[in-house]
């Protein structure tokens, strides 16, 4: 039996900025670029530092999984690494799509109009990955949909082995519409975000995307020459900030434990960890 939470509502502070006009107005001004930079620049010096133990006691951080250095800065904590008997990939799990990080998880089938909540506003598969082809691709398949919180670890890796494809990245924005366009789903943000395709023998192809926070939140991916990729092998980080990490699944491919599948239809996620085995390949 898998661990799950029930889906959070927004805490008041987001209803405000993302629902209410005048928030709105207040989202716009924390969006702007120098304000972005400068909380980049503040995260990263050495004076960041104090934050790092309240930030741990609040969050019930559990440090003992993690290297025992002396960090340099609070977004250094935030991209600390797992001591190496905390990954659980390797090379047994050749068949099997893995978690590509610590995270609560929603399965959803990708029906026509299928609409997924991400990160304070809402998407579907073409408007996510602005390729109205590319998501044809994917109908009947499957949607996973990662969601990280500050406690948890914020280094992704690959979900399986085989070839990448080029990172292409995608500006977020923020966009005026109606207050009455909410009653439904908020649609006036779109966050920054990453992703690639993944190319294997046995789970066909694969779309991975990182989605970034609006406000301060950095996708930090790896660069490489190499276009081969290993299941467990780190991809990238996030810097602090909100985060999301979004896997595609072709159709007819992959056996995803039901269980993930049954919790997000009672309106539960599901507790992941990096490297565990979610699903295995229909053809492995």
């Amino acid at each position: 039996m898998r661990t799950t939470i029930d889906v959070q509502l927004s805490g008041g502070i987001l209803r405000f900025l993302y629902q209410n006009p005048i928030g709105r107005g207040v989202l716009k001004i924390l969006t702007l670029p120098f304000l972005s930079v400068f909380c980049g620049k503040v995260l990263n010096s050495s004076i960041s530092k104090i934050r790092i133990a309240p930030f741990v006691r609040k969050n019930q951080i559990d440090l003992s999984r993690y290297e025992n250095i002396e960090w340099k800065s609070f977004n250094d904590f935030f991209c600390r690494k797992l001591l190496p008997e905390y990954q659980q990939c390797d090379d047994r799990k050749i068949g099997e799509l893995v978690s590509p990080c610590d995270a609560k998880l929603s399965v959803y089938r990708i029906r026509e109009g299928l609409i997924m909540p991400i990160k304070e506003s809402a998407y579907t598969v073409a408007s996510l990955i602005q390729n109205e082809a590319l998501a044809k691709q994917f109908q009947d398949g499957y949607a996973m949909v990662f969601r990280l919180t500050v406690d948890d670890y914020h280094r992704y890796c690959y979900p399986l082995s085989g070839t990448k494809e080029s990172d292409i990245y995608i500006k977020g924005r923020l966009h005026t519409v109606r207050p009455i366009a909410l009653r439904s789903f908020p649609v006036f943000c779109e966050n920054s975000r990453s992703y690639t395709l993944l190319h294997s023998d046995i789970f066909g192809q694969v779309l991975q995307m990182e989605v970034g926070a609006l406000l301060v939140g950095r996708i930090v991916n790896h660069e490489s020459s190499n276009t081969t990729v290993r299941a467990g092998e780190e991809k990238g980080y996030f810097e602090f900030g909100g985060s999301t990490i979004v896997l595609l699944i072709s159709k007819d491919t992959v056996i995803l434990d039901s269980e993930l599948i049954e919790n997000t239809v009672q309106g539960k996620e599901t507790v992941v960890r990096y490297g565990e085995a979610l699903g295995r390949a229909v053809s492995g």
